[in-house]
């Protein structure tokens, strides 16, 4: 498929999505709610794509012995517990019990671990930046430790103010700046498709 081809799906697809969006019609909602389940399928299939990419190398190298041959039995034991825990005779699939109780026991404290280990070395990042005296990396830090303080568990009056102080700062100047970029992705988006379409390159500016 070409490339105009693509843009143009993806320029179909965005403009029938935020129709449905600001037009109550339930024909169009239909076909959104149509094209939404097949970007839903076409997701899936990525993924189940990549999880297999992931198994078919780490097994290679397994069985080339190079690389790491931990962390590679660690990867197909546990995308193999995964698949026989949702795919066995008699399971529920993602909800059922030995699915959740591998993703509580194991992946949740696992991801835990990283963030606190992530947490660690924000820190020296942090040490680092201000020990360059870059504007924008200060301005990053006192940002992120205003977002602390904002965040601390405190009880009382104190707590409650912080509290109603960090809703204000993510719906407002965090929203609009979250906002903006949104709104500038997708012009941009915009704008590439319909210079592909168009066939504008970059010589022609």
């Amino acid at each position: 498929m070409r490339r105009p081809v693509i843009a143009a799906l993806v320029v179909v697809v965005g403009v029938l999505l935020l129709a449905d969006f600001l037009v109550v019609n339930e024909s169009l909602g239909e076909i959104a709610g149509l094209l939404v389940d097949a970007v839903i399928l076409v997701a899936a299939g990525a993924a189940l794509a990549g999880v297999a990419s992931l198994a078919w190398r780490r097994g290679r190298d397994l069985w080339q012995r190079r690389g790491d041959p931990v962390g590679a039995i660690m990867v197909l034991t546990g995308i193999g517990a995964m698949l026989v825990a949702g795919l066995r005779p008699g399971a529920e699939g993602a909800l059922d019990s030995a699915v959740s109780w591998l993703i509580g026991a194991l992946l949740v404290p696992i991801a835990a671990t990283l963030f606190g280990l992530l947490f660690v070395t924000t820190l020296s990042a942090a040490r680092r930046s201000l020990a360059s005296g870059n504007r924008d990396a200060i301005l990053l830090v006192a940002a992120a430790m205003a977002t602390l303080v904002l965040l601390l568990p405190l009880g009382g009056q104190v707590g409650t103010w912080l509290g109603e102080a960090a809703g204000w700062t993510l719906e407002v100047p965090v929203g609009a700046a979250f906002r903006g970029l949104l709104l500038g992705v997708a012009i941009l988006t915009a704008l590439f498709a319909a210079r592909t379409l168009l066939g504008i390159g970059a010589t022609d500016d």
